[in-house]
């Protein structure tokens, strides 16, 4: 058996709901748990041009409104004083964008909108993307656990 030397890294994923909220919640206490790095990181769609390039005209616009968006989760959040915290947020898809941050982490801790039925199917897909294809154990928090 391996041992993985490497510090403990808990990265979350919000979006500014309220089970992305828990799933901030739950991965503040596994960082201390742990005594883990805490990464944070809201990741926004953003539209690709047949290119492979961002559209320049809005992009700056919805980076700027997720920076804001980051800001007030991060500010309704339980304290993290005593925690190493970096956050960012991205664009691009969000289940690629955690599975790639899934690379260096020890635990990855996304939300469930969990509304079932189809709705909830194509709702959570990030959720289930991330627990099929991320690279390190994830923890789906729901509202209400």
């Amino acid at each position: 058996m391996t041992v993985d030397s490497r510090p403990q890294h808990v990265i979350v994923g919000v979006d500014g709901s309220p089970p992305g909220g828990r799933a901030l919640a739950l991965g503040i206490e596994e960082a201390r748990f742990r005594h883990a790095k805490l990464s944070v990181i809201y990741a926004f769609p953003a539209l690709v041009s047949l290119f492979g390039t961002t559209a320049h005209e809005y992009y700056p616009q919805l980076q700027k409104e997720a920076e804001t968006a980051l800001s007030g989760i991060l500010s309704e959040a339980p304290p993290m004083d005593d925690l190493q915290v970096t956050s960012s947020a991205i664009g691009g898809n969000p289940a690629e964008t955690l599975i790639e941050a899934s690379r260096d982490g020890s635990m990855l801790v996304v939300g469930s909108r969990g509304r079932g039925g189809f709705a909830g199917l194509v709702l959570g897909s990030v959720a289930n993307q991330c627990v099929q294809h991320a690279h390190c154990p994830v923890l789906v928090a729901r509202e209400d656990n």
